[in-house]
């Protein structure tokens, strides 16, 4: 989805075909994701997100500016339709009467108030708490109170699309209905080579057409970049994903240079299908890019939102339940996204004629998909052995506190100190010798160096290590001093995963969680109130 959202903005800005834009977007973002880490993602993303505030609130204000103020946004939009509709689309070419209205009727084909609550739910809660792309920012904190105030600042600029996203792609409608709200299949493959619809294009149409150019290119080139750091940062959580978790099943001993080559490659692995699976995206939810993420994510997200609040709530929630919960989840979660991919949904104007099990709304479906995981779940762990006591231990939302040592634990943080001060470059003797393993290696050309460098398998800091410890005749007891160190040191490996929080750290964080909480309320409720615009029009 976002390598195809960046194809766009390319294609819209240069004219390029959306493939050859495709191609540049992962040549960029490839050498960023294989040469790059954790720690430039998140100092990039800082700062393009500042710049991209700033940029939409501008975008924002020449957008209202252009239309004549937010009162004649309502009567603007209702009356944007293209100038060529054919006769069978009249209905469809016009917008819908509740537009304006955040939660809708129970039955409504877009946003039913029900399955949003319900259903879109369980998506946010797989994507916010577990998906490993998020995950992996909060345990790069410095604590949980930096962990937890990240989430809620987050949070506070969750707010923000609404009047920064969703308000220009409306005004873009009213500036170019024939461009943006195309609907004969010939119009909308001329402006955008998508048949189906050119509603992804509302945006850049818009930032191309108002934005001044410093600031045109400006907002263009981080909107591209932050589209790449999120790539990028996909890209390096599938390859952590996969080195850390699947590849030691084949190799148990593989060295840390082998697992830095698989990681990179298995990126390109991921570039492939990514590629591949463009065609898909734009054949589903008939081209529109935020319906199709909501879509595949109702499919794949509830049966891990509920394991992962059975297992954060419940102790007898055990391994087998939430196996075989996972597999039956997400076999029913993936046997209807493939529905889907052969039934697709049928253009606006045509009669539904897929299977009833394919029509059932994605919001709905995922209620029923989570309430599925959670039934099976329950009944598995119950007809069968509970967990063994010491797994609970900090493992569970009522143990998080308990300062028992896990038998899993004992001689894990020993062994973890001595392979962070060890290195492949010395072995210890029994004779207590320091040998080095160091051998003179024939000089590299410069394309072997750029090979070992662009694979990462060799690190100038390791070197300058090895030769420090060479040079160094007490390198044993030194080792055995960190060693002993860490062991004893009060703000050592054991603070760094502490959970305690001082009064103050509580108060703030509490306080701003129950104020971001109030505003989500409220926005809901008042943007779901019929003619809430005649409203605001009286208060100015």
């Amino acid at each position: 989805v976002n390598l195809f959202s960046g194809a766009i903005f390319i294609q819209q800005t240069i004219g390029w075909d959306i493939y050859w834009s495709i191609l540049l977007l992962l040549s960029v973002t490839s050498v960023c994701t294989i040469t790059g880490g954790l720690s430039a993602v998140m100092w990039t993303e800082t700062a393009q997100s500042i710049i991209m505030i700033f940029g939409s609130g501008t975008l924002t204000i020449l957008a209202l500016n252009k239309i004549g103020g937010f009162r004649n946004l309502y009567k603007e939009y209702m009356k944007a339709v293209p100038s060529i509709i054919p006769a069978n689309l009249t209905e469809c070419a016009v917008p819908k009467p509740n537009s304006f209205l955040l939660l809708r009727s129970i039955n409504d084909p877009d946003m039913p108030w029900l399955g949003f609550i319900l259903g879109q739910t369980t998506a946010s809660i797989w994507y916010w708490c577990t998906d490993q792309m998020m995950v992996q920012r909060l345990l790069a904190a410095k604590s949980l109170s930096h962990s937890q105030g990240g989430v809620l600042f987050a949070g506070y600029l969750k707010l923000l699309p609404f009047f920064l996203i969703i308000l220009p792609g409306m005004i873009s409608r009213i500036l170019y209905p024939n461009e943006v709200a195309c609907v004969a299949p010939e119009e909308c493959l001329k402006y955008c080579q998508n048949e189906n619809s050119c509603s992804n294009t509302a945006y850049p149409k818009l930032v191309l057409g108002l934005m001044p150019s410093p600031l045109k290119g400006l907002l263009m080139s981080v909107m591209l970049a932050a589209l790449m750091s999120d790539l990028s940062s996909i890209f390096n959580s599938s390859s952590t994903l996969f080195t850390c978790d699947i590849w030691p099943l084949f190799r148990k001993k593989a060295s840390n240079m082998e697992l830095m080559v698989v990681g990179r490659a298995f990126v390109v692995v991921m570039i492939l299908i990514s590629i591949a699976w463009i065609p898909i995206i734009q054949s589903m939810q008939n081209g529109q890019l935020y319906l199709y993420i909501q879509d595949v994510g109702s499919n794949l997200a509830p049966p891990i939102a509920a394991i992962y609040i059975m297992a954060v709530l419940f102790k007898r929630v055990n391994e087998p339940g939430v196996f075989w919960a996972l597999m039956v989840g997400l076999l029913v979660g993936c046997a209807r996204m493939f529905l889907n991919l052969i039934y697709n949904e049928p253009n606006c104007g045509d009669l539904d004629v897929r299977p009833y099990f394919v029509r059932i709304h994605y919001m709905y479906f995922a209620i029923i998909l989570f309430w599925i995981t959670v039934i099976i779940c329950f009944m598995i762990s119950y007809l069968t052995q509970p967990p063994k006591e010491y797994l609970l231990i900090r493992t569970t939302y009522w143990s998080r506190y308990d300062k028992t040592e896990r038998l899993d634990e004992v001689g894990e943080e020993n062994e973890s100190i001595e392979k962070n001060h060890a290195t492949n470059t010395i072995s210890i003797s029994n004779h207590g010798d320091c040998e080095s393993n160091n051998q003179s290696l024939p000089e590299k050309n410069f394309v072997q160096k750029f090979i070992v460098w662009f694979c990462g398998l060799e690190s100038s800091k390791t070197n300058k290590f090895n030769d420090d410890v060479n040079n160094n005749l007490d390198c044993i007891e030194n080792i055995d001093e960190n060693l002993q160190s860490d062991r004893i040191k009060p703000n050592g490996i054991k603070q760094i995963g502490s959970i305690e929080q001082t009064m103050k750290e509580k108060i703030i964080l509490t306080s701003a969680l129950v104020i971001i909480i109030f505003l989500a309320f409220f926005i809901y409720i008042f943007f779901s109130i019929p003619n809430w615009w005649k409203i605001i029009f009286d208060m100015s």
